[in-house]
């Protein structure tokens, strides 16, 4: 007896298949990105390169602003250089190594998300329970935000530090700050998003409020929360890199930055940013990563 025939799809090649996907568009966007890229390193190069040898021409000029020690904007294989420079030609625990740098960051930025997440979570419990507080705290909640973190990052480190609190404190002060009010928001959001019927029901059942609370209100503001902590983890490390900047922070990937503007290496800026970028990455990745586990645990259909 014939075996039934495959389906159509099974018999599409791979790379066929990743067309379809995203692979093709990302990886058609990320090249587009990098040739945009070394056009404008060789725009914004050149007049420097020109300035210190007016004899350059052609390739010979092209190549001279890709190479430059010190570029107003450095080519993305000089960033790459540096990159692998600074991670696998050192030794981790190198004050030169980004990865020695990015650890420095990724600590005070975990422990301002840790703090922002429980104030943020005690704040939207009590508004939502406490009905003065909704019409009197959320909107301070939100006018905190109005104020920039360029102008109360020193604040808070000068004022802390006058009292003898130093180190990764301050840092986490200042995410936790960042940080708390999308966890907050969001909270508030996933809290009320049982509808009557569903409240009527534990009433019903004699449910006290934290019982409503542990078992419908909670549970139903899981999704809520997750969406609320990827973007409160990604600007907690915004938070802990500022922090570093007014402190004169010796390690740290705000620190490495600020020494490669005092000194003119935008190389090295470049590094320090494209390490925070993936770092950022990796943190929102993780958060999703545990957004999957603790639904499935939940028994939510994906």
């Amino acid at each position: 007896m014939m075996s039934e025939a495959a389906p159509a799809s099974t018999l599409k090649a791979p790379a066929a298949r990743s067309g379809e996907g995203q692979t093709v568009p990302v990886l058609t966007i990320v090249g587009c990105l990098i040739l945009i890229w070394y056009a404008a390193a060789i725009w914004l190069n050149m007049p420097f390169q020109l300035q210190l040898n007016p004899e350059l021409a052609g390739m010979d000029l092209v190549y001279a602003t890709w190479a430059a020690e010190r570029p107003v904007l450095p080519s993305p294989h000089q960033v790459l250089a540096e990159i692998w420079k600074t991670t696998a030609l050192v030794d981790i625990t190198s004050k030169r190594s980004l990865f020695y740098h990015a650890w420095v960051t990724i600590s005070s930025s975990l422990l301002g998300f840790a703090m922002g997440t429980l104030v943020g979570v005690l704040l939207a419990a009590a508004i939502v329970h406490v009905r003065a507080l909704q019409k009197s705290l959320l909107p301070w909640i939100i006018a905190s935000q109005t104020i920039p973190i360029l102008a109360i990052a020193p604040i808070i480190i000068v004022v802390l530090g006058s009292i003898g609190i130093t180190g990764i404190f301050p840092k986490a002060l200042i995410s936790a700050y960042l940080c708390f009010f999308p966890i907050a928001i969001s909270m508030v959001k996933g809290l009320t998003s049982p509808d009557l019927m569903q409240l009527d029901l534990m009433r019903t059942y004699n449910a006290s409020q934290f019982e409503t609370f542990a078992k419908l209100r909670w549970p139903a503001s899981v999704p809520f929360l997750f969406a609320g902590f990827k973007v409160a983890i990604a600007i907690s490390l915004v938070g802990a890199i500022v922090g570093e900047m007014p402190t004169g922070a010796q390690a740290g990937l705000g620190a490495r930055l600020l020494a490669g503007s005092y000194y003119g290496q935008t190389v090295q800026i470049w590094a320090a940013l494209f390490m925070a970028s993936g770092l950022a990455a990796f943190l929102v990745m993780a958060v999703a990563f545990a957004e999957r586990v603790t639904l499935k645990r939940m028994g939510v259909k994906p």
